[in-house]
């Protein structure tokens, strides 16, 4: 029973290395779309994970190695997405502030008020 639920175990946290080793590789693509479709697996691993009925499995020095990966890889995502998520919020920015400026003239949009 024990050896099933470290099975179990291991190969959940296997899946959940693997997602947060795709994480990184769509960061790292600026595929936010995808990044962002991966986030929600990789919680749902997490809910199985805390309802296994032993945590012997984090005793194990298998599973230490492969806390200190996602530990690691983990501390690059959040650097990466802080990095995107600054960028966007500066381009969001200047763009608002395009806006702010044509509404400020008293036109909502140059290009399509023109006759032809």
């Amino acid at each position: 029973m024990a050896d099933d639920i470290n099975a179990d175990a291991k190969n959940l946290w296997q899946t959940y290395l693997s997602l947060t080793k795709e994480l990184l590789k769509f960061i790292n693509k600026q595929d936010i779309d995808t990044f962002l479709e991966l986030v929600p697996q990789r919680t749902g691993l997490i809910e199985k994970i805390e309802a296994l009925p032993s945590k012997e499995y984090r005793k194990l020095d298998e599973f230490k190695a492969i806390a200190e990966e996602i530990k690691t890889l983990d501390k690059e995502i959040m650097y990466k997405a802080r990095a995107w998520l600054n960028k966007s919020r500066r381009q969001n920015n200047v763009v608002r502030s395009y806006d702010l400026g044509e509404n400020l003239m008293g036109r909502t949009s140059v290009a399509f008020n023109r006759t032809y």
